[in-house]
């Protein structure tokens, strides 16, 4: 019971202690009345709101203001929504007072094309202008003013005669131009034309806010027809004068004209075009009247295989196979017989006029023009074609050789020099090359005396100042270019027709036969050197005819550029046509 009792009095006393302390303990906790207030458990600063005033609530914003925003009470004034232009002046220029963040101190220099240039002139200086910096287009043929171009018709316009440009052999720098002359001159001003071997596409904007307009067109077919291609250039110089009112039916009419138009020579002409081309080229090389004869005979049947072949659908490379086996086994059969005939000059005749001259000098002036792609596609073609005048001359020497044909390149090698009839020969090959390529009959003579000019030039300085034959042919080459370019720009026409056929006395054709006559011998070193020769001397044509017509733009005059402010005129720089200094 007492046990009990004890822990009763304990649980009291832990009651007691839990519950408050006893009046002795309060009165011993109890601080004096001269000590210090007690510190409070939280400090607070001296910048602490009072008590008794309230701090004014924090409103939360989603995003901090910034000491340049509107004072509250101020209306900002709202301004509409404008669809501008990257190309319109900007709104804080003024002309009498400009900031220097727009303007020079000379003044923006402004592009005043002449007319008296030529179209293709002027196209390329804009074409390679950024599209910010074009003049604003003047259109030359009228349209609906309130409907505008009819932009899906322009573009197909545009491409149709770009198609016939490109399958025609011209440069496309030139197809380009053409183009861009077309679009501008109805009116469609940001366009960007686009070349390839095989694909021509433009592109057209509106504006920046607008979508654009993208037509594209494959070449299929190529077809060497120089008449239809000068047609074409006076349609586009047509349209692209202002003195010419050419609508677009007027256009399409024309265009589909050109399209139906013949050939301005028949079958039977061009074979013995041919035949004549390769008999000329004969006695370039030495040989007589016989084998004036047998080289004109050989290539009039090389040319009837070759379309033959092509009537019943096969590639052009076979096409030139078959057309370089009848050379090469007329000399072949005359090197047999007992008659005393050059037989390696009739051969050289006959590869006369299957080199492909026309599309190795279009795919060099692409490659220095910038055309990477096109020029690299030309050039391929150029190889594949030149593959199958080997493969065609090779399998007849190697058959040849075999049956002890008397074929050695030292009957070449030292040509009688007879500069009165290699004149004439070099002038009766460009006649004939110019019917082969279908050329104008107006133009016809021109040529062929550009023709003579280019080998008395190559006469003079590799046989009688006995200068390097490849920079003798460069140094011809080059005034075949700038007397053909001159032309050209004196009739608003295409230079191909004054410089292609000119360019054919120049030609390859006794080292590309060396090179295969070396090689079915067995002398690979020999065949390769002389191979090589080949090519430098093709390139070397290609280079001068580019360069040429490069000179002859510096005897026309460049357009003059007047600044935005009252100062002197200057003339500005050419624009780059690729990457460069």
């Amino acid at each position: 019971m007492s046990g009990g009792t004890g822990g009763t009095g304990d649980d009291n006393g832990s009651r007691g202690g839990a519950g408050g302390k006893s009046g002795a303990d309060a009165y011993r906790s109890r601080p004096p009345a001269d000590a210090p207030p007690p510190a409070d458990e939280h400090p607070s600063s001296e910048f602490a709101v009072p008590d008794g005033i309230a701090p004014p609530e924090a409103v939360e914003e989603d995003q901090p203001t910034s000491e340049f925003a509107v004072p509250d009470g101020v209306v900002e004034p709202v301004q509409p929504e404008q669809e501008g232009s990257a190309f319109a002046t900007p709104a804080t220029y003024r002309a009498r007072s400009s900031p220097t963040a727009f303007t020079p101190s000379d003044g923006v220099p402004k592009v005043v094309l002449t007319k008296d240039a030529p179209w293709q002139d002027r196209m390329r200086a804009m074409l390679r202008m950024p599209v910010g910096e074009r003049p604003v287009p003047e259109v030359v043929q009228r349209h609906d003013e309130e409907t505008g171009p009819a932009v899906p018709r322009v573009l197909d316009l545009t491409l149709r005669i770009g198609e016939l440009l490109l399958a025609g052999g011209e440069g496309a720098e030139d197809v380009e131009a053409a183009m861009f002359a077309i679009s501008r001159s109805y009116g469609l001003d940001r366009c960007e034309p686009t070349v390839t071997f095989t694909l021509l596409s433009i592109t057209y904007q509106p504006s920046l806010v607008d979508d654009p307009v993208t037509a594209n067109r494959t070449v299929r077919r190529r077809g060497t027809d120089y008449t239809r291609l000068a047609a074409v250039f006076r349609l586009v110089h047509d349209i692209s004068t202002p003195d010419t009112e050419v609508s677009l039916e007027e256009a399409y009419r024309r265009l589909a004209e050109i399209r139906r138009n013949r050939h301005p020579f028949p079958g039977w002409a061009l074979t013995v075009a041919a035949g004549l081309l390769a008999g000329s080229a004969s006695v370039l090389v030495g040989g007589g009247f016989l084998v004036f004869a047998a080289a004109a005979v050989s290539a009039m049947l090389g040319d009837r295989l070759a379309w033959l072949c092509a009537g019943r659908g096969l590639p052009e490379f076979y096409q030139f196979v078959a057309a370089a086996t009848a050379p090469a086994a007329m000399g072949v059969a005359l090197s047999l017989s007992p008659l005393d005939v050059r037989a390696s000059a009739v051969i050289t005749g006959g590869l006369f006029a299957l080199i492909p001259g026309r599309a190795l000098v279009a795919g060099v002036q692409d490659g220095l023009t910038g055309f990477y792609i096109t020029a690299a596609a030309r050039l391929l073609e150029v190889g594949y074609l030149v593959v199958g005048i080997v493969a065609g001359v090779l399998s007849v020497l190697y058959l040849g050789i075999g049956l002890g044909a008397a074929l050695t390149p030292e009957t070449v090698l030292h040509p009688v020099e007879r500069p009165e009839v290699q004149l004439l020969a070099a002038m009766g090959l460009s006649f004939c090359f110019a019917i082969l390529l279908q050329q104008d009959r107006d133009t016809v003579l021109l040529v062929t005396l550009n023709g003579g000019v280019a080998w008395s030039v190559y006469g003079a300085l590799a046989l009688t100042a006995e200068i390097n034959p490849v920079a003798a042919t460069a140094i011809a080459a080059g005034l075949v270019g700038l007397f053909g370019q001159m032309l050209s720009r004196y009739q608003h026409a295409s230079a191909l027709p004054y410089i292609t056929a000119a360019i054919g006395p120049l030609l390859p054709g006794s080292a590309t036969y060396f090179a295969l006559l070396s090689m079915a011998r067995g002398e690979l070193n020999a065949g390769l050197a002389s191979l090589s020769k080949a090519a430098a001397l093709a390139l070397a044509i290609a280079i001068g005819v580019n360069l040429g017509g490069e000179i002859s733009r510096l005897f026309l005059r460049v357009p003059s550029v007047a600044g935005a402010l009252p100062v002197p005129a200057f003339r500005r720089r050419a624009a780059k046509r690729t990457r460069g200094f």
